[in-house]
């Protein structure tokens, strides 16, 4: 049993890590792909841009987001 929990515990905190957020964000992006894959006649290249490219809007807002929350605590 030890070992399910530790095993649990290494993928908690290598997935959601310090900012669950992010994780959450990205997910969501995933999940809307998938769900841009099945429903419409996109190419493969125009879904992996969209999901690449919202990748990068919620890495890049965390990231203000977190700056932006660290300098009011100045």
């Amino acid at each position: 049993m030890r070992f399910i929990v530790g095993f649990g515990r290494f993928w908690w905190d290598f997935i959601i890590g310090d900012d669950w957020k992010l994780a959450a964000g990205v997910a969501v992006v995933l999940v809307v792909g998938g769900t841009l894959t099945g429903e419409t006649h996109l190419s493969n290249v125009a879904l992996t841009l969209l999901v690449g490219a919202g990748i990068v809007l919620v890495v890049s807002t965390s990231i203000i987001a977190g700056a932006y929350a660290a300098h009011r605590k100045n």
